[in-house]
């Protein structure tokens, strides 16, 4: 359930969060050298997918960002079930994108500027395993190459608090509901959106300006409102 927000743990949440992206994050010491893909696929949770969804629309080399859930069965893949708490699934973005325009460290590094991810199963106003954050490897380098981030972003002490992300194993992505694609950019005057996401958006712009681009890629590019 998407709450509206307020109360004092949204405040520090988005204190903590706020406080944290003031400067941009170190590059990965280990990133993919020398892509020869032309597509590359990456699976990240770190709550609502609509802001998630709405950053990885603005970075350069991204052609395509789904919402949708990641984690648990195929038949608990729905937006009400999903919202329980207890299917093993979060909600989750698949990012495609160039690798020879964007490497997957720098998506990484987009990835923990813009999210609270010191904060265990805590995004915002949101609470509960559905909005963990969580990043499913699609691949063995993939997984080599978060591990290591998080732990130079520690050893950095780029937090205030270590890092709770998990690096888990891709098993499947299920796209969420229709009504969910391109939720951000067809709601942007929703409280929820206003409060919690578009300022990641702004975040992203500031910190790594050379990634941003100003018009989004969507995924029903034919039903912009």
């Amino acid at each position: 359930m998407r709450m509206l927000p307020f109360a004092f743990a949204v405040l520090a949440s988005s204190a903590a969060l706020a406080d944290e992206a003031t400067k941009p994050l170190p590059a990965p010491a280990l990133d993919r050298a020398q892509p020869t893909m032309k597509t590359e696929t990456a699976v990240l949770a770190g709550g609502c997918f609509w802001g998630m969804q709405g950053v990885f629309q603005h970075v350069k080399g991204v052609s395509q960002v789904v919402s949708g859930y990641a984690g648990g069965r195929k038949d608990t893949a729905q937006y009400e079930t999903v919202s329980g708490g207890d299917t093993g699934h979060a909600e989750s973005i698949r990012i495609t994108f160039d690798p020879r325009q964007v490497s997957f460290g720098q998506i990484l590094r987009v990835y923990f500027s813009v999210m609270a991810l010191t904060l265990l199963n805590y995004q915002g106003p949101d609470h509960g395993t559905q909005y963990r954050s969580e990043i499913f490897a699609t691949s063995p380098t993939q997984a080599k190459i978060a591990s290591s981030y998080v732990a130079q972003l520690d050893k950095a002490h780029a937090f205030a608090s270590p890092i709770v992300t998990k690096v888990g194993t891709f098993t499947g992505f299920y796209p969420a509901e229709d009504y969910h694609q391109d939720y951000l950019i067809h709601h942007p005057d929703q409280p929820y959106i206003a409060y919690n996401d578009l300022p990641k958006i702004d975040t992203l712009k500031k910190l790594y300006p050379t990634m941003y681009r100003d018009k989004p890629v969507m995924v029903f590019p034919d039903q912009r409102s």
